[in-house]
């Protein structure tokens, strides 16, 4: 089963009167889910933030002292709000915002308090078309593959689409590695899943710490279907017939989506998971969802959904989140800005430092449902592509050792996320931004990306390989190497950086170039004063597309890209 959500519309009140009508998006049960965003941080606290999530922040040149996302939501303000006829479901201190459920009359007097800085509805999710599980004929069956050296089994071709059988020949698997993976539960009990290494787990709809289902009165019985598929195809390890990239990565599994055609699913839960798994130290998120149902391809501009704005916080503390880039692809809408969404990625998709991952079959062709960029302000998604079509993974049949076959974005993503995680693995100093870089530049259209493919599909040997630093022999009578970094961030906008280390003394020139070689910036011409520069290029002025840096030290010259996305 694929399953996709869809997010209803974007409206904020910050003065006036609420009424229901504007208020429908959030309606449950006669009352109102409302997000309430406070002016300030006034006087509060910290929150406590694991040792792990602090040294991966500490990888990422993210400095935890002090800083404003940590800081809870200040306790008078909840305090004032309790006084009140409501139940407060979330709290998020990444928005300064808790999601609420109260009555109209409720939500207009705090809509006075002072210290509120507006309210919006919870937007609610529905079901997507399903596309699978089937493969691109349209039927069932599970494709005759078999590769008997790590005795992948069926999954090999998805497997060695991405290059992951080499890596795991090369001894990575995903160990050091922390997963985050948002869903819709999970059965365990799944021989696939014998040797998952469970860090933690938390239900976001029922507020506990089972993942599985439950009983009938709080749990659709499908409802741990789709994410014991999902999880499966990155986690699963059961030789002979299913192996995912990385089976040794630590896993938190947040419970966040209701399949349910009565309750239906909040982005408050999506958001509380992403706080959580990044204060237990997660490196790598990993979502299948889609919100589009109210929003119009105009909001898809990386600023204006919750979730996305979600994503960007997490990318900033480090984290490396993957997401579906949705199956939304059909003919593009005539009116743009109307919704719902058609043709093009959905949010979170639209994120600026999300990995949005496509579908392609077992031939590298995309997939017809795959969703297109790019987004409403012009850059490219999705970022990459892996199969997503006929991807073998665990089914939470009647038999715990069912294996079938699914097909989606929603498949595409937990390989991707996979691959990330070798990665890491491989490279245990990178910082999320440079693994996010490497995967896209060795991807197999990098030099050419566009808006079906993204940069291509993922080569994760290629990405481990990518060099973040490049040598040039020095010069006749230099006393140390000269040495550059890899230009960050790659793609870019609107400026990139290197980092330059040189002998003192040396006549350094720094140059940007277009791709037909004219002379576009020059950074640096002098003579080395100090042995290390960080030089910044601000792209203003100049079209979207490929550029050349060329450092020259003495006469000797290191050229390398950089993409400029708009």
């Amino acid at each position: 089963m694929k399953l996709f959500f869809l997010l209803i519309a974007a409206v904020s009140f910050i003065q006036g009167q609420i009424s229901p009508e504007q208020m429908e998006p959030g309606k449950r049960n006669g009352h109102y889910r409302a997000w309430v965003y406070f002016k300030d941080k006034a006087g509060s606290a910290q929150a406590n933030i694991s040792e792990r999530a602090r040294q991966r922040r500490s990888k990422n040149n993210i400095q935890s002292d002090n800083l404003w996302l940590d800081l809870r939501i200040p306790n008078d303000y909840i305090e004032t709000l309790k006084e009140l006829n409501i139940i407060i479901r979330r709290q998020s201190r990444w928005l300064n915002a808790v999601s609420i459920e109260t009555d109209i009359n409720t939500l207009n007097t705090i809509l006075k308090f002072d210290f509120i800085k507006k309210v919006e509805p919870v937007y609610n999710f529905v079901k997507g078309s399903t596309i699978g599980p089937v493969n691109e004929n349209g039927t069932n069956q599970i494709p005759n593959n078999n590769q008997r050296d790590f005795d992948y089994g069926n999954s090999f071709t998805q497997i060695e689409q991405i290059n992951s059988h080499t890596a795991h020949e090369a001894g990575y698997f995903g160990q050091g590695v922390r997963i985050l993976f948002l869903d819709t539960g999970y059965m365990l009990s799944h021989v696939a899943f014998d040797s998952i290494n469970l860090i933690a787990q938390y239900d976001f709809i029922n507020n506990d710490d089972n993942t599985a289902n439950e009983d009938e009165d709080n749990d659709n019985y499908q409802q741990d279907h789709h994410g014991t598929g999902m999880l499966s195809i990155i986690a699963g390890y059961y030789p002979g017939h299913l192996i995912g990239p990385a089976f040794k990565s630590e896993y938190l599994l947040a419970k966040t989506e209701d399949v349910s055609s009565e309750t239906q699913v909040e982005e408050d839960n999506y958001v509380a998971a992403l706080e959580w798994g990044e204060g237990l130290g997660a490196d790598v998120t990993s979502s299948s969802l889609g919100y589009l149902d109210w929003y119009s391809y105009c909001d898809m501009d990386g600023n204006t959904a919750v979730t996305t704005i979600a994503v960007d916080v997490a990318s900033s503390l480090g984290m490396l989140c993957v997401t579906s880039a949705g199956n939304w692809a059909s003919t593009p809408p005539e009116n743009p800005c109307q919704p719902p969404i058609t043709h093009y990625i959905s949010a979170p998709a639209d994120a600026d430092s999300v990995i949005a991952v496509g579908a392609v079959n077992s031939s590298g062709i995309i997939g017809s449902f795959s969703s297109r960029g790019p987004t409403y302000d012009g850059r490219i998604k999705p970022e990459v592509c892996a199969m997503g079509i006929g991807v073998v993974g665990a089914s939470p049949g009647t038999q715990n050792d069912f294996i079938t076959v699914y097909s989606g974005t929603s498949a595409s993503s937990p390989l991707i996320s996979g691959a990330a995680a070798l990665i890491m693995s491989a490279n245990p100093s990178w910082t999320a931004m440079q693994v996010r870089e490497a995967m896209m530049m060795t991807a197999s259209q990098h030099e050419n990306p566009d808006n079906t493919y993204g940069y291509g599909i993922v080569d994760i040997m290629a990405a481990i390989n990518y060099g973040q630093t490049a040598g040039v022999k020095p010069g006749q009578g230099n006393p140390a190497d000269f040495q550059i970094s890899t230009a960050y961030p790659n793609p870019f906008n609107p400026s990139v950086s290197v980092d330059i280390t040189a002998a003192v003394g040396g006549h350094l020139i720094v140059e940007v170039l277009d791709i037909n070689g004219r002379m576009i910036s020059t950074l640096y011409n002098e003579n080395v004063i100090y042995s290390t520069h960080k030089l910044n290029w601000i792209a203003d002025g100049v079209p979207a597309g490929l550029y050349f840096i060329r450092s020259t030290l003495n006469g000797q010259s290191h050229i390398q890209k950089a993409t400029l996305l708009k």
